[in-house]
């Protein structure tokens, strides 16, 4: 009884403060001291100030802030801006090449940032302009940048992942490795359909200059320098983790001192930004660690009425195959998607539905990278989809919101194929992991 008591009451009180507007952050903490006190009363409260201080101590959070750090920093030193010249120079004489090297660009700023926000707003600074002053299609242009800019919630080191580790009591370095596979895929399948559309609708995307097309090869490998630092960072994070040699927290700490070697070494980078650095980081970081100890404490006393268990019977009593269950669950995760942010998703719902996935014989880490692309597909849909958001806020004012929207449906579409494919071929996500030991 207490537990459909507590679903009526989470549910009709997230609801009521999402309406009037009230930030994830504060709505789950309100509901989780209301719920608790009409519950258990006062040592409700107690228990959720001992969840907020067993989730502050847990050392893996310290990576989340340590990413953000490296992201701010390569995006304050001009790495992003030096890697689109040379990735849009390289694929020239692909049609569509200047879209191509900015696929490719979002692909490599992923594996440096794991911040979806701060590759678009870079992508949109740089990649933007250049596009449309070539003149390239006004949708096309969009909708490449909020695609590639999305891959940061895919490609390692993904926040993403690293939330749902922390969640689920997975390796996340198991997970970096699962979802590198399926996100490279991903940014393959950007580039061919730019090819293929700029192939068969030339006007979309008009051809480079002469000067581009007529580089000599040398040249071409002068500029590659730009790709040194970022690759070596790339190769010191993921590779300490994939071999072992770090934990994702000491990886991350590598990446900072990468990244702050690489804006050093650019010469764009002065001492008097290490201060802007360090507050973009704590601006970043805040809401998103507020959120985590806001529907941490939420999903504590939702538990201890026996709520979860009581949705997992449920989801799990459904008569479908152990397939349905799984496609009703991504079903209700892009839902979600549509109307809350990733970490209140992940951290909401995850103790409901990684049961159910475990009693059907569905590996966590698989889940994992599902789960990661149904959050990548909700950044880009309406009417929260959050990446059309971060454009508009640096794209010129006669982008409208509607614009944006309207050119992110094929690279959705896209992300519905590989999300089929890594269902329907589970060792897309797994062969990684496996071959970590």
């Amino acid at each position: 009884m207490a537990a459909e008591v507590a679903t009526y009451l989470v549910l009709g009180l997230l609801f009521f403060f999402i309406a009037i507007g009230t930030p994830l952050a504060i709505a789950t903490m309100a509901t989780a001291i209301i719920v608790g006190w009409s519950l258990f009363g006062f040592n409700s409260i107690l228990l959720i100030a001992n969840r907020i201080y067993d989730a502050s101590t847990n050392y893996v959070l310290i990576a989340v802030p340590l990413f953000i750090l490296m992201g701010v920093l390569m995006e304050r030193g001009g790495i992003a801006r030096r890697l689109f010249t040379v990735l849009h120079i390289w694929s020239a004489r692909l049609p569509g090449g200047m879209a191509v090297g900015c696929v490719f660009a979002g692909a490599i700023m992923a594996a440096m940032v794991g911040i979806v926000g701060a590759e678009i707003i870079t992508l949109g600074l740089v990649a933007l302009p250049a596009m449309l002053a070539r003149g390239y299609d006004k949708q096309l242009t969009l909708g490449v940048i909020c695609a590639s800019g999305s891959l940061g919630a895919m490609i390692p080191p993904s926040l993403v992942l690293v939330f749902y580790g922390l969640i689920a009591g997975e390796s996340i370095a198991r997970l970096f490795a699962a979802a590198l596979v399926p996100g490279l895929v991903l940014a393959l399948s950007y580039a061919i359909y730019i090819v293929v559309r700029a192939k068969t609708r030339p006007h979309l995307a008009p051809p480079p200059s002469q000067d581009e097309l007529e580089m000599p090869i040398a040249e071409k490998l002068a500029l590659g320098r730009a790709l040194f630092l970022p690759a070596l960072i790339i190769t010191g994070v993921l590779g300490s983790i994939y071999f072992g040699i770090a934990a994702p927290t000491e990886a991350a700490a590598i990446g900072v001192a990468g990244a702050l070697l690489a804006v050093i070494v650019s010469g764009e980078f002065r001492l008097a930004d290490l201060h802007h650095t360090v507050v973009q980081t704590g601006k970043a970081i805040g809401p998103v660690i507020w959120v985590f100890f806001g529907a941490n404490s939420l999903i504590s006393i939702y538990s201890l009425s026996g709520g979860v268990k009581y949705l997992a019977g449920l989801i799990a009593a459904v008569p479908l195959p152990p397939l349905g269950v799984l496609l009703l669950i991504v079903a209700i995760l892009f839902l979600l998607g549509m109307v809350m942010d990733w970490i209140g998703i992940a951290i909401l719902t995850m103790p409901v539905f990684l049961p159910v996935v475990g009693a059907l014989g569905y590996d966590p880490i698989w889940f994992g990278v599902i789960f990661c692309i149904s959050m990548q597909i909700a950044y880009l849909t309406p009417p929260i989809g959050a990446s059309a958001f971060y454009l508009k806020s640096v794209a010129p004012p006669d982008v409208t919101l509607g614009e944006i929207f309207m050119s992110i449906w094929p690279f959705v579409g896209l992300q519905l194929v590989v999300l089929a494919l890594v269902i329907a071929f589970p060792a897309l996500a797994l062969w990684l992991p496996a071959q970590m030991g």
